[in-house]
């Protein structure tokens, strides 16, 4: 890292300086968030406009310090045009006595998906959109993880409708079941974590379900105010879901849900009427009829019957997006979640980031290339 030249700059309303390489100019601030402060910058060794994250002390407690490691160790991992990339890490810190500021360079997007949610759109970006995450997601799943906090926030996207995944805090392995059901973003949890029954790859489908949904009805699909609220909220759209289901449950869930009125599951055409959907088009009647399809397959109560990320691809409504090259790609390396069981104080895991923005600099000293 010695042989870059850094030189530092007051961000306006980032209370903060960074220190960047000098390759990075025209820096201002795009958010901020509980790890920190993103920035947009000019990459002026490749001529492009890029992410800048600035990660302040990461390490300063073992929960800040274990995300953010994570989050490095995730991002050199994944690999797809559909999930954020990391086109650089570096601290201006010569030594690790040092070391308090560690920056990742990001794909620079124009906007969450938030701000698409209330826009008029046809059905070939609704379903381009789609198929993305779709893609993103199976391509994480190869990897062995599990997103497990795809909402529209998480989502990306620029002008052309070409879309990005970030922020993977949440990532677990596919095969870790009962984990706990309150770290994910409620309004898209899937009903077996609501319910704390064992879950795998499906309960992305289910948030991308919900998100589809979302940008179909211009609002959030499942609007729960709590925990228990969430479920009742999707039992009132979708109906109580049948026996089979039921008795899965623990005995205490399964008597609960039992003492409960029955609700009346409505048909999909009634949940999700036509003139919800784009109209106008020549196509746009069948269109419809797909779209509605595959939202009522991705959003089954019961994952034994909803659909897996591979049928999802498959389905009419997004299988003319489909390229063998985007959307059945295999991640060349499983993560290592190993790292996520270790428990250790704010200074080692302080060596462990440190050793990593070290290594990456030593493999790639200017950085990824940007595509």
């Amino acid at each position: 890292m010695s042989d870059t030249e850094f030189y530092s700059t007051t961000v306006p309303r980032a209370d903060t300086d960074f220190t960047v390489p000098k390759r990075y100019s025209e820096l201002k601030m795009i958010g901020r968030g509980a790890q920190g402060i993103v920035c947009s910058a000019l990459d002026t060794q490749y001529g492009v406009k890029v992410a800048i994250k600035k990660f302040m002390k990461p390490f300063q407690t073992q929960i800040h310090a274990k995300r953010a490691f994570r989050e490095i160790k995730l991002m050199q991992l994944l690999r797809h045009r559909n999930i954020i990339s990391l086109l650089n890490l570096f601290t201006p810190s010569e030594s690790i006595d040092g070391f308090t500021d560690m920056y990742v360079v990001m794909d620079l997007m124009d906007a969450n998906l938030c701000r698409v949610v209330n826009t008029q759109l046809d059905h070939e970006r609704v379903s381009y959109l789609l198929y993305q995450v779709l893609c993103a997601i199976r391509y994480m799943h190869s990897a062995g993880i599990i997103h497990r906090d795809l909402k529209p926030s998480n989502i990306v996207v620029k002008e052309d409708c070409s879309l990005k995944i970030l922020d993977f805090g949440l990532a677990r392995n596919v095969g870790n079941f009962m984990m706990t059901p309150y770290v994910v973003t409620r309004y898209y949890r899937a009903p077996e974590v609501i319910l704390g029954m064992p879950y795998d790859e499906k309960v992305d489908v289910w948030a991308s379900g919900c998100i589809f949904a979302e940008l179909i009805k211009g609002e959030v699909f499942f609007p729960g105010s709590d925990h228990i609220d969430q479920w009742h909220q999707i039992t009132s759209v979708l109906g109580t879901p049948d026996d089979t289901f039921i008795d899965r449950l623990m005995d205490t869930v399964k008597t609960y849900i039992r003492s409960k009125p029955r609700v009346h599951r409505p048909t999909w055409e009634e949940l999700v009427p036509d003139h919800l959907f784009p109209s106008g088009g020549p196509n746009d009647a069948q269109r419809t009829r797909e779209g509605r399809d595959l939202m009522s397959r991705m959003l089954e109560i019961d994952p034994l019957k909803r659909l897996t990320i591979d049928q999802c691809l498959q389905h009419p409504y997004v299988r003319c997006w489909y390229r063998q090259e985007e959307a059945s790609v295999n991640c060349p390396e499983t993560y290592n979640h190993g790292i996520d069981e270790v428990e250790l104080n704010p200074e080692q895991w302080k060596e462990l980031i440190f050793s990593e923005v070290t290594e990456f600099q030593q493999k790639f000293p200017t950085g990824h290339t940007p595509v």
